[in-house]
């Protein structure tokens, strides 16, 4: 059984992913930094439905987290064909009220997470030949008024994203990102219906995204199907503007 490292998982599109992941044949490894009843309900919720989900709580920050994540990865699924960096935080505020603790934090987790835990699980991946999709977002594309520090940190997930593909493609492991737009998750609850309005606007589609519309795009990118695809970074936004 293949094994499928989703950091974030507990809610939104990690949550997404692990249950399609499960039911297309992976041991799901959900980890999670403080939502712990929500992931172990979502793993329960796997299992229930005849999947394999292990929870593992480890702050994607902490490099002695991450190490010990990653052996019990290897522990509970003899190594990792799939790592999905998702793990992330945002603040939503004027660059002036972005002082250096809310810097620190979001970058951390965002970008500097997706370095410690792709370079613990490196020598898993290289093994397996193994498939990394990294989670940037439309605005670190675009950016955007008010996200200084979040569309700063997508940007660096994007230019790492296009690099490691380049070093790691002659071992067989492909790199790619997934850059979504205005989704259906906790993290975007908080804005209010005119702001939603004002999104739907600008996307050619006319509606936000769900989760599982993500997740189904990142478990073709570890299909085989998608094997000559490598450093790209897709954008799942409705076309937005």
């Amino acid at each position: 059984m293949k094994a499928a490292l989703i950091t974030g998982a507990s809610r939104g599109i990690g949550a997404a992913a692990a249950r399609l992941f499960a039911e297309n044949g992976y041991h799901v490894i959900v980890n999670y930094a403080n939502s712990e009843e929500k992931a172990h309900a979502l793993c329960d919720e796997i299992e229930k439905n005849g999947g394999k989900a292990t929870p593992v709580r480890a702050d994607v920050t902490d490099r002695d987290d991450v190490r010990r994540m990653i052996s019990l990865c290897v522990y509970h699924c003899g190594g990792i064909d799939v790592l999905i960096n998702n793990a992330g935080v945002d603040f939503y505020g004027t660059f002036g009220d972005t002082d250096g603790e809310v810097w620190d934090r979001v970058i951390g987790t965002d970008l500097t997470g997706v370095y410690n835990v792709t370079h613990a699980a490196l020598p898993e991946l290289l093994e397996s030949s193994g498939r990394i999709i990294n989670v940037s977002s439309v605005w670190g594309v675009h950016g955007a008024s008010c996200e200084v520090a979040y569309s700063a940190a997508k940007a660096g997930v994007i230019g790492l994203t296009k690099a490691l593909s380049k070093e790691l493609g002659p071992n067989g492991v492909t790199v790619n990102c997934v850059a979504p737009g205005y989704i259906d998750t906790d993290m975007n609850s908080r804005f209010g219906r005119q702001a939603v309005n004002n999104v739907i606007d600008r996307t050619p589609l006319c509606r936000i995204g769900t989760p599982e519309e993500v997740a189904k795009l990142m478990l073709w990118l570890c299909s085989p199907d998608s094997g000559f695809i490598t450093g790209q970074i897709i954008g799942i936004d409705g076309g937005f503007m």
